[in-house]
């Protein structure tokens, strides 16, 4: 889906850097919510940045690999290794497929030398985009407005897998007019985990339940995650019990408040 977005952002706006980066849309952007990946878009063509989206990419094979799937993640890892070959770097607006090809990607080829180490070249240029933004960019400040009472979820992969703990909460603090609400028990997980949630029901479901009333004790209007999972989970608790709290990427909300100036 994302590939038809790109007709809306003009040449001139994607060719203005060397710095040529590579969307990975991940299953659940691409599918159930683009509009993710068309904020990550505009956000990194309007810092200078060459974007393509490499039309191979699939699946990153984490539901197969975490259901003991390893020869079937193998091979969906090969398709997407392919895909990104030759990108200059690689940007994620998921920290849990960002963490799959950091940390099982070289686990899988460990024993074949030559993907090994076409899977570590991979792994090297491949980011979760707050982490490209602030690290690699070195941009904090978007020059964004958002009048709004926010809380932040930090998810698992991002947060364990990656390290991303500081980026996110960077870009939030710039933010002119956010209020920021703590989210008690930030660090607990949300309860999707993938299959997880579908193999172990009812623990999931107390998970996310726990993380809707730490969100619901906030008092904030709006929730921001850096992934879709953990936000697709804890929105539909939330709007299963008629809460109203908008939930959103932390790309959606950056975008949003850079066009409200």
């Amino acid at each position: 889906m994302l590939q038809t977005a790109f007709a809306d952002f003009s040449v001139d706006e994607r060719m203005r850097t060397a710095l040529k980066v590579s969307i990975f849309i991940t299953c659940l952007s691409d599918l159930l919510y683009p509009e993710v990946g068309e904020s990550v878009v505009r956000i990194l063509s309007d810092y200078g940045c060459d974007v393509d989206f490499p039309e191979m990419q699939v699946c990153c094979g984490q539901p197969a690999f975490n259901s003991g799937y390893q020869d079937e993640a193998r091979e969906v890892a090969r398709g997407i290794i392919r895909a990104f070959e030759h990108s200059e770097y690689v940007v994620s607006p998921s920290g849990s497929c960002t963490g799959m090809i950091h940390h099982y990607y070289p686990h899988l080829f460990r024993d074949d030398p030559e993907w090994l180490a076409k899977a570590e070249a991979l792994t090297a240029k491949t980011y979760e985009f707050s982490q490209f933004l602030v690290n690699v960019l070195g941009v904090v400040d978007l020059k964004a407005k958002f009048p709004h009472r926010v809380t932040y979820h930090p998810s698992c992969h991002a947060m364990r897998l990656l390290g991303v703990r500081e980026e996110p909460m960077k870009l939030l603090q710039h933010i002119e007019g956010l209020k920021y609400e703590e989210l008690p028990r930030k660090e607990d997980c949300c309860g999707f985990g993938g299959t997880f949630s579908v193999k172990m029901a009812d623990m999931s479901e107390a998970m996310v339940c726990d993380k809707a009333a730490c969100v619901c004790e906030t008092g904030a209007e709006v929730l921001v995650g850096t992934d879709m999972g953990c936000l697709m989970n804890i929105g539909g608790r939330l709007n299963k019990e008629g809460k109203p709290v908008r939930v959103m990427h932390l790309a959606q909300v950056l975008d949003e408040g850079r066009n409200s100036r």
